[in-house]
């Protein structure tokens, strides 16, 4: 009998692709997210039990993101409840040196259950489904200075190693680190955007006070700046300057290169105007 697989977070950029890919493998899935019924919300704990209740393994996607401190409380709090209802296996993303982050890895692999981490590099679809699009699309990118290179992640390479450990007992016990092949400064990702779509993207550096007062006045909650103001302070302070062969040793094959991932998402349109 195959395993019941809850993807939490099933409706975001890595949950719904591991529902596709899970879909074509035949199989069995239960929905998590606060549109699903029995809907799932990290705020609401009492509505956990009923989505949890009769599964085999979950992946355990953290929204808005592990960095954040009550990401602690609640992730117990699953685990809690994932060893209550007798879940065999926990998948974790996790992020890349965080405190929170390395805080909430500690209570999975100390769960007694079966577990995989994936930490997780910024998705180079970030660019084409997240915070930078409409940036792009403006062809005006207002960045703060930062000096260190990212070894961005695409999520088709993530998820494939995600749904992979959901289903194959050979990555139980193990933590990934999930980079790229390359190191990129963020200028030259928008850069090579740009040479792609044959278009001028005006690229603008300010400090990052500067930048957290600019999304003041766009009028993004406290909450959504703060969340960035840390995650530019500290995710990008160089810790994560290298590159990790953890995909390779475990899939069999090298992730995809960013400049790949732009070549691909180009054609798509998505960058047109």
């Amino acid at each position: 009998m195959k395993p019941l697989n809850l993807i939490l977070g099933s409706s975001g950029k890595t949950g719904s692709r591991i529902v596709n890919k899970l879909n074509q493998l035949e199989m069995p899935i239960r929905l998590g997210s606060r549109k699903t019924n029995p809907s799932f919300d990290w705020e609401k704990t009492e509505t956990w039990e009923a989505v949890i209740k009769g599964v085999d393994h979950i992946y355990i996607s953290y929204q808005p993101d592990l960095a954040v401190p009550e990401s602690i409380h609640h992730i117990q709090i699953l685990v809690d409840l994932a060893k209550k209802c007798k879940v065999k296996r926990l998948v974790l993303l996790s992020g890349r040196g965080e405190p929170e982050a390395i805080n909430c890895e500690k209570i999975v692999q100390g769960s007694g259950l079966e577990w995989t981490i994936l930490r997780s590099s910024w998705f180079s679809q970030n660019f084409s489904e997240g915070m930078f699009l409409d940036a792009i699309l403006e062809r005006k990118i207002i960045f703060p200075k930062i000096k260190f290179k990212e070894p961005f992640i695409d999520l088709d390479d993530l998820t494939d190693l995600a749904v992979e450990a959901l289903v194959n007992q050979k990555h139980v016990g193990k933590l990934y680190e999930l980079t790229g092949p390359s190191l990129y400064h963020f200028e030259e990702t928008f850069r090579i955007i740009a040479n792609e779509i044959k278009e001028s993207i005006l690229f603008e550096e300010i400090p990052l006070e500067d930048y957290i007062s600019m999304l003041g006045e766009l009028g993004l909650s406290k909450d959504t700046i703060w969340l960035i103001q840390y995650l530019f302070e500290n995710v990008l302070d160089g810790r994560n300057e290298f590159i990790q062969n953890d995909f390779e040793s475990a899939m069999g094959r090298k992730p995809k290169d960013l400049r790949d991932y732009v070549k691909e998402t180009a054609k798509s349109g998505v960058w047109s105007l």
